[in-house]
Formats: structure tokens, sequence, C-alpha cells
């Protein structure tokens, strides 16, 4: 691996913590008469990353803008190219964002044009149990002219969305368990739900 290519962050993200407000009523004796208490209950779920993605910059400028613009294509064209020959799949392989834009210089208090400037950020994304190919991936990158942005561990959509419904499952019993608590602590008896809000 080219020992330029400075990897300038790893983040590792598995902590998801969410909190559920429930609103549980306490009935009097007197049916008539209603008070409310208010609970929070919270919860949180560890998990490990099952996402590691690499982030590629390609950057390339000319006077001409289509001349700029061609030359980061063909880039990103080696680019895709290489990865697919580690194996990888084309789903794997994303576009975060791509721009054209003029390429402004400051002389002597004057702003002047200096070209183009063509900028596309991709993305490739493979399990954890394939970070073994980590290193695989940048050196196809830089050898086909690109840069590493940085990499980052993840967790994908789909892991993201069950344990978001475990942990607001868990804050609500916990909420529960707090209500209940606080009735029986005030000589009532829980009532009915009132209302429950998720932040």
């Amino acid at each position: 691996m080219d020992k330029s290519v400075q990897i300038t962050s790893i983040v590792v993200a598995g902590l998801i913590i969410v909190a559920l407000i429930g609103y549980f009523a306490i009935n009097q004796l007197n049916p008539n008469y209603q008070n409310t208490i208010t609970v929070q209950g919270t919860a949180s779920v560890k998990t490990t990353p099952d996402l590691v993605t690499v982030y590629f910059n390609i950057e390339t400028k000319d006077p001409d803008m289509n001349k700029a613009s061609q030359e980061n294509s063909d880039i990103v064209d080696n680019l895709n190219t290489a990865l697919i020959k580690l194996g990888l799949e084309k789903k794997q392989i994303q576009t975060e964002s791509y721009s054209v834009e003029p390429d402004y210089r400051w002389s002597n208090g004057y702003q002047t044009q200096n070209g183009y400037i063509a900028r596309h950020s991709i993305k490739v994304e493979l399990p954890t149990d394939d970070t073994s190919m980590i290193g695989d991936i940048i050196d196809a990158g830089v050898g086909a002219g690109a840069s590493v942005t940085y990499i980052n561990y993840e967790l994908s959509q789909e892991v993201q969305n069950e344990l978001k419904a475990e942990a607001m499952k868990l804050a609500a019993e916990d909420a529960k368990i707090k209500a209940e608590s606080v009735a029986e602590g005030s000589g009532s008896r829980l009532g009915k739900l009132v209302s429950i809000s998720v932040n």
C-alpha cells in the first residue's frame, strides 16, 4: 500500500440510544377525578458495526470544463474496473456527490478564474468480515488516481432499524415500571395510557 496515503480518521459507530417518554394515568377512587403522571423511560443498545466504508475523492483540474470532467470520469471508470476485479459488486460502489465548478483564485485583491475543478466522491461498502480487503481497495483507488478521504465503521440501515425497535421496546418497558412504582408509592393504581412520545 502506498505509504503516502493518510487515513485521516477511523470512527467506530456502534451505539444507539433511544429515549421514550411515556405518560401514564393514575385513576383515583373517584372515577370523576383523574390525575396523570409523566415518566421517562430510556434504553441503550450496543452492537458491533457490520459495515466498513472506504471513502474516495477524485479531483481534476483543467482550463477547459469538458476536459476536467472527462479526466475525472476516466479516473472513476478505472477505479470501478479495479474494484470489480477485486471481487466487489457494483452495488457496493456508490457515488456520494459530483460537481464541476469554476476554480477561482484571488490575487492582489482581485478574483480571477483559473479553469475548472471536477470533484467526485465515491464510497465503497463491504461487510466487516471482509476488512482484510481494505488494503487492496485503497491500493486500487490510489492506483486509479483517487485519494482516500477516510475509513468509517458503520451500521447498515437494516441493523439500525432492528436496534431502534429493540431500544424503543426496552424504553417503553422502563417507563412502565417507573409509572407502576410511582402509582404504588402514592397509594393509587395505574390507569390507562394517555399518550406516548419518542425522542
